[in-house]
């Protein structure tokens, strides 16, 4: 079967309009129908300047095979999550392509109830019937568009997951990066008892000040500097769709995703002992501790949102994080979410009356990682290979990529899914010198 270029692991992504456009995006729509027999489908987009003509065109698609369409405009890819199942919708549709630079654009879908799409389990279906032009009949009767506001209703759906009650009166940073966080920030503001310092604050397709990704260090420093100038308590900035959020300390300091992790299910074992908490397998040493120490079951998943959430429903996780700052909720339909994560970093800041560089600065001292460092090369298949040879000496996991654990470090290494790039994770049992060392061998070796 011929492969049309933007079908991914989990979602669809590509440049505008090569390799998506209209009337893929129309095709898109008729398929997804056709594969959910699907009555209603919600679909939502984020700011880029294609996301109009696309979200227009899959409503066609959607409509012409006499297919419901709740259209709940801009918003965030969690309010995707929480509109399908509020709607009871047999689908949902994000268009968006997160934090890619701004003639990218892609589509995020899931069916009933929320449960993930990936290729591996639906999208190849629905790229057969587009590249077979298997669409099925238009239906006489078309299906309607109803254009509804959620953000009320969803900001509302984050009261149970966290005590506003509980927040203390922090000044805290905000940085939308252009993207689309900024209107979820200025319904919740009311609600809070926070002072929100606001950076990039307005959706801007243009993106004028970078992409939305706070994973690049040049992309950090409006959020440090409003830190600095403002003597704020925490800094948080998130990606183009917000289904991912970033903090930075009241120094200014960028908190690696993987002491999040660590820091949210500390916080949620604290009122729901004994729960399963699921993780990725790049670093993993702190999670566990954590978890343990506080009287829940580490669980650990393949990397990936479709593979989290699977995993979630299978042990009935109630939160499972993975260090690229993806964090997931029970309460939230097992989905990931931008907005949780920063409220509760604010109430377990507030209960345990400490900042956030006290609450994971033991986590960095007794576990100091890496941090996720890419390497482009020729094959990276091979090189796992070699990796694998070289390291035989220790415990290796072929769970996902190749991970090798000594006694006192460990270390990661994964494909790209997307890209020819090796990304590479180390960590070590407090010994900072033997992780520079050894990042430093394993960075030498993938490189050569």
């Amino acid at each position: 079967m011929a492969k049309i270029p933007g079908f991914k692991a989990y979602d669809i992504r590509g440049k505008v309009p090569t390799e998506l456009n209209t009337g893929l995006a129309y095709k898109i729509g008729r398929a997804t129908v056709k594969y959910l027999n699907a009555k209603k489908i919600v679909i939502g987009r984020d700011v880029r300047e294609s996301s109009p003509q696309l979200a227009e065109a899959l409503a066609n698609g959607i409509t012409d095979m006499g297919c419901d369409v709740i259209d709940i405009g801009m918003c965030g890819t969690e309010m995707i999550y929480f509109s399908t199942p509020k709607f009871n919708a047999d689908g949902g549709i994000m268009i968006t392509a997160s934090h890619n630079p701004p003639e990218y654009n892609g589509l995020k879908f899931v069916r009933e109830g929320s449960k993930p799409m990936g290729y591996d389990s639906d999208l190849k279906f629905i790229e057969e019937m587009i590249v077979e032009n298997n669409l099925g009949d238009e239906s006489a009767n078309k299906g309607k568009v109803e254009k509804v506001n959620v953000m009320k209703d969803f900001i509302a759906s984050l009261a149970k997951v966290y005590n506003k009650e509980k927040i203390k009166p922090f000044k805290v940073v905000v940085n939308a990066g252009n993207g689309c966080v900024g209107p979820a920030l200025d319904a919740i503001e009311p609600e809070l008892p926070v002072e929100m310092i606001k950076v990039h604050h307005e959706p801007d397709p243009s993106f004028p000040n970078g992409v939305p990704n706070p994973l690049l260090p040049e992309n950090r420093q409006s959020t440090i500097d409003a830190i600095k100038e403002h003597n704020a308590d925490l800094g948080v900035a998130w990606d183009g769709d917000y289904d991912r959020c970033f903090f930075f300390d009241e120094k200014g300091e960028f908190i690696e995703g993987y002491y999040i992790v660590g820091l949210l299910a500390k916080s949620i074992l604290k009122k729901f002992p004994g729960e399963s908490i699921v993780h990725d397998p790049r670093l993993i040493w702190n999670t566990i501790d954590i978890v343990e120490k506080a009287g829940g079951k580490a669980v650990v998943s393949k990397s990936g949102h479709a593979f989290i959430k699977q995993k979630m429903r299978e042990v009935d996780a109630i939160y499972g994080g993975e260090m690229s700052a993806h964090h997931y909720f029970r309460d939230n339909n097992y989905s990931d979410s931008g907005m949780i994560p920063f409220l509760l970093v604010m109430e377990l800041m507030s209960v345990e009356e400490k900042p956030l560089s006290a609450l994971v600065g033991e986590m960095i001292e007794n576990y100091p990682c890496s941090g996720e460092i890419n390497s482009k090369i020729e094959n990276p298949r091979e090189k796992l290979e070699q990796i694998k040879q070289k390291y035989s000496d220790g415990k290796i996991d072929l769970l996902d990529g190749v991970s090798v654990e000594y006694d006192t470090w460990r270390f990661n290494v994964r494909m790209s899914n997307t890209e020819p790039l090796l990304r590479l994770n180390v960590e070590t049992k407090g010994d900072k010198e033997l992780l520079e060392h050894k990042t430093k061998e394993l960075l030498e070796f993938i490189r050569s």
